[in-house]
């Protein structure tokens, strides 16, 4: 739990944006990231990234594949 906290709210807070960051509540900015295990029973969970939820807008697994894929694609051409 630390380790998530470290990673979400307390930068947050750190740079006093808690109250529209940092944590899952009414009013607050949707970005989060959806795992397919319990992160707490295992850190390691956290890169079992089933989707994305960033500014509101929903990417699924099949969308970060692609995305990604796109992204490699694109720096290849460097």
């Amino acid at each position: 739990a630390d380790v998530l906290r470290s990673a979400t709210w307390l930068p947050a807070r750190f740079m006093g944006l808690d109250s529209r960051l940092g944590t899952v509540a009414e009013g607050k900015v949707a970005s989060m990231v959806l795992l397919r295990a319990n992160p707490l029973e295992d850190v390691r969970n956290a890169e079992q990234i089933d989707g994305v939820f960033l500014r509101g807008r929903y990417f699924s697994r099949s969308d970060l594949d692609r995305l990604l894929l796109e992204a490699e694609e694109l720096a290849g051409q460097n």
